[in-house]
């Protein structure tokens, strides 16, 4: 018996120290806003630049919604999000831990 409980606790320890390159980057945006978003950036926290427009030629119309991998090979978890609306309005929010939300409203 002993050694199926060692087994369990080695498993059980090796799950839960995953590394953060393994977990899911995928994040569904949504729009709830009442105006489309015209451009989306999405950087690692601390980043100099935004890089470029994650929408590129796209909309995102309000009601709708866009599934982003942010996986960029960093293994970072933290990011920086950025919405351009058609009004002109920007909306900025800091240190989003993407590894573990699955999405992100903006309303």
């Amino acid at each position: 018996m002993r050694p199926l409980t060692l087994g369990l606790s080695a498993l059980l320890a090796l799950a839960t120290a995953l590394p953060a390159a393994a977990l899911d980057r995928r994040v569904e945006i949504i729009n709830n806003t009442g105006f489309t978003i015209v451009e989306f950036y999405g950087s690692n926290t601390g980043s100099d630049s935004w890089e470029e427009d994650i929408l590129g030629t796209d909309v995102l119309p309000s009601g709708s919604s866009v599934v982003i991998d942010f996986d960029d090979r960093s293994g970072y978890c933290k990011f920086d999000f950025r919405a351009v609306f058609e009004d002109g309005d920007v909306l900025e929010k800091g240190g989003v831990n993407i590894c573990e939300i699955a999405t992100f409203t903006y309303q």
